[in-house]
């Protein structure tokens, strides 16, 4: 992770919200007071890593992949054809 100065992030706001945006790595923008140090990462990636951690607290949900992912890798799955909605009209169930 990059780090840069306050003064350098102020002087390049736009170069470094680009480049926050485009690389998908977050940016640390030290001062003086290392108390005071931020991280800068892009919106998509803030909501990203809030939804993986709301999923990760849900001790429910949490158990229900582990589940799924221990039935695939014991093969323990069917594959099958997609349905195409328009076809799936047509299916007698």
């Amino acid at each position: 992770m990059e780090a840069v100065s306050y003064s350098n992030f102020r002087q390049n706001l736009k170069k470094y919200f680009k480049q926050v945006n485009q690389n998908s790595e977050p940016l640390i923008v030290t001062n003086k007071n290392v108390e005071d140090d931020v991280v800068v990462m892009s919106k998509d990636d803030y909501d990203s890593m809030t939804e993986t951690m709301r999923i990760m607290s849900n001790s429910e949900l949490m158990e229900r992949l582990q589940n799924s992912e221990k039935q695939f890798n014991s093969n323990g799955f069917k594959e099958h054809e997609l349905i195409d909605e328009d076809d799936e009209k047509n299916v007698v169930r």
